[in-house]
């Protein structure tokens, strides 16, 4: 590929960017070995302070994975991971790869009800789980139930300092100790699966085409599904990030993993793209700005994956701390609108570039991106990166596209792009069309120099804080709360988090519309960013002729809602 009239956008590209990437061989275990082989003593890893060098990292990561294949995992068996950020998160996940197995990410915040729901379709027997978390995974009926649970105190990696304060008699000991560890019976210590001396080099190393990670995203109807990846993809978009950011490209430079690595996000730019440069990872557990900033006091971020709340956020406490944030070379967001009103404020504190991307979990995730340079545009996603091909069609007939400047459905294609969706042929194929390429759901347009702007999206996903929410999800488990006859769940233009989840309900008659009662309901089946921030009562909602609740037209009649009320208040 290398016509600019098929591909326009090449022609924006920074200088030093190449057009396309070549095939990625090997597996990602490579990374980490390279990084270890030129930089052995390169500080890998950064956790409240304590530090692991590469050639730490790859021993730790070869005796755990001598203590997996002592529980039985073996090459294509699939591995729950349900850990936030850190230490032993990167170990097991390059870990379970080494032998060949495939890694299934779990946000730790989940239900119970979440969690069970992706361990029936995945299967997994074998799972690495925080401590505070194993209480829920011990839960599952039998029939779901793992043979092997393995829990990880993240305590044991802080440094020795820290870990003696958090065991003081005081209550704010107490309270901090309670937030990050629990007591567990009936497991495997992290101690002991890590505990093997002898390492067997003669392990087999998986092939490109080997499935490395099931990664869970949200569908429109029914519970969220496993994209299927493989170490190709993941390397092919580890290697297209390297190449769209060549000014930082060097060993030594710092990444902060502010991002849970459990999405697609946070796991290819700090799981993959981080390791592979020989980076400096500092890793939280959960995005805290002071936590940050006073790591930023030693190590200033040369790199930071966020997303525009983040970003915002930091600046803001950065300016009431008086603490510089010079250093920062680039920042990227994605997931939702980057306000031009944060970008300029933001670089002009960093003397760096903040710029937006845009991609899904189908695709590794990163399938596009503003320019480093002053070629960017702002309120566009940016270009397709190095090797990605898109196309804009018609919606209703994705074969033909559209013409130039008209909003059309985005379709992709490129070494990211995933197989498909794990058990699930029928909804893999409704996603495909022409051979290979992928519909994303998302409505564009692409300008005469290829930046493109979503306009739209035909998925009915709500995107909310970087987080994905399936509407249906949110309606199923509101739907069992006695006062809810009928619910309509939608996403509401927010300015802090993209989307606001907005649930529109119909109150069974002779009941009353209790909404903290609702929201406490919610919390008790759903992930926190899943439960609704707004609650509305409505008479009736809007259905097809044949009874399918329009959810287009409830979001308008709320917006139509909200706009009067303004008005109200302006006259």
């Amino acid at each position: 590929m290398s016509d600019t009239s098929l591909r326009p956008w090449l022609a924006n590209y920074a200088p030093d960017v190449p057009h396309d990437i070549p095939e990625q061989n090997g597996c990602l275990g490579d990374l980490v070995d390279a990084s270890a082989a030129s930089y052995p003593t390169q500080v890998a890893l950064e956790f409240f302070g304590a530090t692991t060098t590469y050639r730490q990292l790859q021993h730790a990561i070869a005796r755990v994975a001598e203590g997996l294949k002592a529980l039985g995992v073996k090459k294509g068996d699939p591995v729950a991971l349900v850990l936030p950020n850190c230490p032993e998160h990167i170990v097991a996940f390059y870990a379970i790869l080494r032998l060949g197995a495939i890694v299934v990410e779990h946000n730790p915040l989940y239900t119970p009800r979440e969690l069970r729901h992706q361990f029936e379709d995945h299967g997994a027997k074998v799972a690495i789980v925080w401590n505070k978390v194993v209480a829920r995974v011990q839960e599952f009926p039998d029939d779901i139930a793992v043979s092997s649970l393995v829990s990880v105190d993240i305590t044991r990696s802080m440094p020795l300092s820290m870990r003696l304060a958090l065991r003081l008699p005081v209550a704010k000991a107490r309270e901090s100790r309670a937030t990050l560890t629990a007591k567990t019976k009936d497991t495997i210590s992290w101690a002991t699966l890590s505990s093997s001396r002898t390492i067997d080099p003669s392990h087999p190393r998986p092939e490109a085409t080997d499935v490395a990670i099931l990664q869970y995203t949200s569908g429109t109807t029914g519970m969220p599904k496993g994209a299927v990846l493989t170490h190709a993809n993941l390397l092919s978009n580890a290697v297209q990030a390297r190449a769209w950011t060549p000014t930082i490209t060097h060993a030594g430079c710092t990444i902060y993993a502010v991002l849970p690595m459990f999405h697609a996000y946070g796991l290819t730019l700090c799981l993959t793209f981080a390791m592979s440069l020989g980076a400096r990872l500092v890793l939280f557990p959960k995005f805290d700005a002071d936590l940050v900033l006073k790591a930023a006091a030693k190590h200033p971020p040369t790199f930071l994956p966020a997303v525009p709340p983040i970003a915002e956020k930091l600046l803001a406490r950065a300016k009431e701390m008086g603490v510089s944030l010079r250093g920062l070379e680039i920042g990227i967001t994605g997931a939702m609108a980057l306000p031009h009103e944060l970008v300029v404020p933001f670089e002009e504190a960093t003397g760096g570039y903040l710029i937006e991307g845009y991609g899904l979990s189908e695709c590794s995730p990163v399938l596009m991106a503003n320019p480093v340079s002053d070629r960017r545009k702002p309120g566009t996603v940016g270009l397709p990166i190095p090797g990605t091909e898109i196309r804009v069609v018609d919606p209703d007939d994705p074969t033909v596209d559209v013409e130039p400047g008209t909003p059309g459905e985005l379709i992709v294609r490129g070494p990211q792009v995933f197989s498909g969706y794990y058990r699930k042929p029928e909804e893999t194929s409704a996603v495909f069309v022409d051979g290979d390429w992928f519909r994303t759901g998302d409505i564009v347009t692409m300008d005469a120099d290829g930046f493109v702007s979503v306009v739209d999206r035909l998925k009915e996903l709500i995107i909310t804080g970087g987080f994905n929410v399936a509407p249906t999800e949110v309606e199923n488990a509101l739907r069992l709360h006695p006062a809810v006859q009928d619910v309509a769940v939608v996403g509401m233009p927010s300015a802090h988090s993209g989307e606001d989840v907005v649930a529109a309900i119909v109150v069974r008659p002779g009941e009353k519309l209790d909404r903290e009662s609702i929201r406490q309901f919610a919390r008790e089946n759903l992930t926190p960013y899943k439960v609704p921030r707004r609650i509305v009562a409505i008479d009736e909602l809007p259905t097809s002729l044949i009874g399918k609740v329009l959810r287009k037209q409830v979001r308008e009649m709320l917006l139509q809602k909200e706009t009067g009320r303004q008005g109200d208040i302006l006259r």
